[in-house]
């Protein structure tokens, strides 16, 4: 089968991997061939293939007791002819629809058994299926993974059909909807010739979809969805020979599909530069210059991405030093190199309000020829080298989600036969050498480049191309190579039941005091060469803490110039040692982090110490941060999306309350244009200081080892003066009655509906029955919620509610983007399924008070999974002050919960007192919103402030 070579999202340098072998059915399971000693970085593996042609790969990794569960079809959007568009990302839907033998939902099962992380993408060449699981419930992941392949048709019926179609649809005009949201279909369309693979986008034409009967879906499913152009990884606990007899049991009887016939390569190399130019609703001018080049699987294409690095992968960077630090024509400008049949290399550039595009784009052509003349510097490539290795150091942490282990493993083997394939992007960044990438800039970059240019205005219309007449679909025969056995379950039981818990494992904390008076606790984890810190220092609250927006733009100025380090040289000292550092900011805690390898710990701590104690707070540096911070406002004003939920804080605490800005710490454009410098020294001198402060640390590293280390660096510190207490948090009553806000989105494509009030806040001793009641209204797509407005009615492509964590009162908040003509109807729903809930009309049951604590309990084992998961969890013990052993006990309470304890704590809501936020186009929303009565309606803008009657929302998104 001929295909084309897609290589796995891969930053990597990898030195001294062991090889992989690989079985055929009925062969002994090989032995592991040991990774070599003085390189602790790798994933190894053991492949085999059943007899039916399922190819199966199977990483082990004990630390935690659960296991990643990918399955990748190799079939996306470029399999689709014309008449078809859009089919394989319709299966990326109906697939979770249920199966033959557990109809209805395919998030139920895996939701009762504690599975995290269910999901699934389409691309132009795969489509995949991946979810984490404990480890007791590998067993119910396989039986429903091997029903979908196996025995899905049955469930695929024209209801099911009618309604995944029109949740296509709300996922269109949500995507569409938010600023820039065409811009891929626009590249796509422009990169590639009509009739390439790449040409469409991955959602398709509604108009193809529309048009596909119930036949139609079947064939294609029957064409591509077959055992023989699957692979299945499982990566975590779990080992070859188990994970051999439970696949054997499980898909073993499934009969192979048919012979599939794959595109050949085609890059679809440009001789000549073409340009479009869009308008849309957004806040500045963005501009895309994209190049097809190498395909994956190439060295050129692994030293393009090594270029891409180079030339625009962060602020040390060649365009990055240029347009944002010296010339100031951008707010941000990246470089990078993707793709699958046909691989692109693009510059996004958001220009800077007031700038010429021109002048952004002649600066960007004299790098651009600066590299091609000359190629990148050695000291250039070897910072690359590092950052690239670190990079792939921190994502094979993970075995499940979109970059963990099991996609890396997943996507070599599908895209390019080999699941070790990563070991040919090791062996070409490893060797690296600025000559060679001089000349692979040469290759591909000197011409043949698209440039888009999104500009504010009223957006563009993209029209979906007609319903194509579709060829007749032939499904040949299955390749006489595989065959298939007898079923070995009877299916007619459904899923088996998992009734052991997974062990739960935290790590051991140990604890000690710096010197400075800086509490530490360490959590160990070796698994691999990585230690990630997090310095937690308490703010203060109230109205006379600190100017509105000081505490973010002061926590992001801190990585940009500290000590001896000017912005340009921390960033570049922070990739040559392969470090990440950043910080982040909320309503009552600030934080500094640093993720450094084990090899470079004490030079990563250094830096680490300046950019907490001795941050240089430059005017240019200031400057920039203001801007930036602006830019994001105004990015987050425009984006309808976001805009509800950022406007939420300011109406549930009010507008001259502290609280109403802090979650983000962002402030206003008008706050933040009158910070000045002392503002922030001020700020970082009040409350930046060590005393009161807890350093988390999660890895490679002995408590003894890394105390000697902090010691060093931030033993001597102390802060100036007496240390400044926190305020405590104010009582902040609810409004009287339900309250409903519209901002107006002149052609907003969708509604956005949010709705929330504030609840207790973390500390509180309802939380963990709150957050099981929560989870049965609205925190997971099996919820009720979501269920309703998507799985039943369409209306919505996903319903959501959540909470804030926090140590004051916090925001609880549903957030539904609807379609426009369903804006009233989806109020009435949410607004019924909260009180119905709440008020005892249709209370928790016994079946879901079970499905979601079991979910809850099963899930706790594998949510450490990651160090930073671990930071987290520590960080919250100490800023709620809970015990050490927290994690037990938390299980230990969802277990112990009953239904009057969860009624009790959904009644923490209030139907009454809800506030309703709805952003969309008020010629459409405002008359049917009003006609519900649901509470006084205001009109505000983008800024929450009431808009008259007269005042017209033309502007939006400027």
């Amino acid at each position: 089968m001929s295909g084309a070579v897609r290589r796995p999202w891969l930053s990597v340098v990898l030195i001294g991997l062991c090889l992989a072998t690989s079985v055929e059915a009925g062969s002994p399971t090989p032995t592991p061939t040991a990774v070599p000693a003085n390189d602790p970085i790798d994933i190894a593996f053991e492949t085999f293939t059943l007899p039916n042609g399922l190819r199966v790969i199977v990483h082990t990794d004990r630390k935690a007791p659960i296991v990643a569960v990918s399955v990748w079809y190799h079939v996306g959007s470029g399999d689709e002819p014309a008449g078809r568009t859009g089919f394989a990302h319709l299966f990326e839907h109906l697939m979770f629809r249920g199966t033959e033998h557990s109809p209805g939902d395919y998030y139920g099962p895996l939701q009762r058994v504690g599975a995290t992380d269910v999901n699934a993408t389409v691309t132009p060449e795969r489509t995949n299926y991946f979810q984490v699981v404990p480890s007791t419930a590998l067993d119910v992941v396989l039986w429903m993974e091997s029903d979908r392949m196996g025995h899905l048709l049955g469930a695929i019926d024209q209801d099911a059909l009618d309604t995944e179609r029109a949740i296509v649809e709300n996922e269109k005009r949500q995507r569409r909807g938010v600023p820039y949201g065409a811009t891929w279909e626009l590249l796509s369309r422009a990169s590639y010739p009509e009739g390439h693979p790449f040409h469409h986008s991955t959602l398709g034409s509604s108009n193809d979809l529309r048009a596909a009967t119930l036949g139609d879906v079947h064939d294609w499913f029957r064409a591509w969805y077959g055992p023989n152009n699957a692979v299945l990884v499982l990566s975590g606990d779990i080992d070859a020979d188990t994970a051999r007899e439970k696949v054997l049991k499980y898909f073993g009887h499934i009969p192979p599909g048919p012979a599939v016939t794959k595109h050949e390569i085609d890059i679809a190399r440009r001789e000549t530069t073409s340009r479009e130019r869009v308008t849309d609703q957004v806040p500045q001018v963005r501009i895309h210059r994209t190049w097809n080049v190498a395909q994956r699987g190439t060295r050129d294409f692994d030293q393009l991405r090594m270029l891409a690095h180079i030339l625009g992968g962060g602020s040390a960077s060649r365009l990055g030093r240029r347009l944002v630090h010296s010339d100031r024509l951008v707010d941000d400008i990246s470089a990078e190199a993707g793709g699958q049949l046909g691989s692109r290399f693009m510059i996004v550039a958001n220009v800077r309000e007031g700038v010429d595009p021109a002048s952004v784009e002649a600066a960007i052509d004299e790098e651009l020829e600066r590299l091609l003349a000359r190629g990148p510097s050695a000291a250039e490539v070897e910072r690359a080298r590092v950052a690239m290795r670190a990079e792939f150091v921190r994502s094979i942490e993970r075995n499940g989600g979109i970059d963990g282990k099991a996609e890396v493993l997943a996507a070599c083997e599908v895209l390019e036969g080999d699941a070790g394939c990563f070991r040919r992007s090791m062996e070409v960044l490893a060797s690296a050498r600025p000559e060679a990438l001089g000349n692979a800039a040469r290759r591909w970059l000197r011409k043949g480049d698209h440039v888009l240019t999104v500009v504010p205005g009223a957006r563009a219309e993209i029209e979906e191309a007609p319903a194509a007449v579709p060829p007749p679909m032939h499904l040949g025969e299955p390749d006489p190579r595989y065959s298939h056995g007898a079923p070995a379950i009877d299916r007619e039981q459904g899923p088996p039941v998992s009734e052991m818990l997974p062990q739960l494992k935290f790590p051991a904390l140990e604890r000690t005091q710096l010197s400075n008076g800086t509490q530490v606790i360490l959590a160990r984890r070796d698994d691999v060469p990585l230690v990630q810190m997090s310095y937690r220092f308490p703010l203060g609250h109230g109205k006379d803490a600190s100017p509105s927006g000081v505490s973010g733009v002061a926590f992001n100025l801190l990585n940009e110039g500290a000590g001896e380090h000017d912005a340009l040289s921390f960033a570049a000292r922070a990739e040559a040692l392969g470090a990440q550092l950043d910080s982040n900011v909320d309503v009552d805690a600030g934080s500094v982090n640093l993720s450094a390898l084990s090899e470079t710990l004490d030079a990563s701590v250094a830096l680490y110490a300046d950019m907490v104690r001795r941050p240089r707070f430059d005017a240019a540096a200031l400057e920039r941060a203001r801007a930036n911070s602006v830019g994001a406002i105004r990015q987050e004003e425009a984006n309808p999306q976001i805009l509800a939920q950022r406007l939420l804080p300011t109406l549930l605490y009010g507008a001259d309350h502290p609280y109403a800005e802090a979650f983000n710490g962002r402030g206003t454009i008008a706050s933040i244009e009158r910070l000045g410098r002392n503002d922030i020294l001020e700020f970082h001198r009040t409350w930046v200081r060590p005393e009161r402060a807890t350093l988390v640390v999660v890895g490679d590293t002995t408590l003894e080892a890394v105390v000697a280390v902090l010691e060093r660096h931030f033993g001597d510190w102390r802060g100036p003066g007496e240390a400044t207490s926190a305020l405590k948090p104010d009582d902040i009553p609810r409004p009287e009655c339900p309250r409903v806000f519209l901002v107006d989105v002149p052609g907003a494509m969708q509604a956005n509906i949010v709705v929330g009030q504030l609840i207790p806040p973390s500390t509180d001793s309802r939380t963990i029955a709150f957050e099981v009641a929560n989870s049965i209204l609205g925190g997971s797509p099996a919820a009720r919620l979501n269920m309703n407005l998507r799985e039943a009615k369409g209306w919505s492509y996903g319903v959501i509610s959540n909470q804030s964590s926090a140590a004051v009162p916090r925001p609880w908040r549903v957030v539904a983007p609807v379609q426009p003509d369903r804006v009233a109807d989806a109020i009435v729903e949410i607004q019924r399924e909260i009180a119905d809930y709440v008020r005892g009309g249709a209370p928790a049951s016994e079946e879901e008070l079970a499905r979601f604590t079991g979910s809850q309990i099963r899930r706790l084992p594998g949510s450490h999974e990651t160090r930073d998961a671990v930071v987290s969890e520590i960080a919250d013990m100490v800023r709620f002050s809970r015990p050490d052993d927290w994690v037990a006990r938390k299980s230990k309470a969802i277990a112990q919960l009953d239904l009057e304890q969860v009624q009790a704590a959904a009644s923490i809501l209030d139907p009454a007192q809800l506030t309703w936020i709805v952003v969309g186009d008020l010629s459409k929303i405002e008359a049917p919103v009003r006609a519900l009565s649901l509470g006084e309606v205001t009109v505000i803008d983008a800024q929450g402030n009431p808009v008259m009657p007269s005042q017209a929302r033309s502007d939006f998104g400027r």
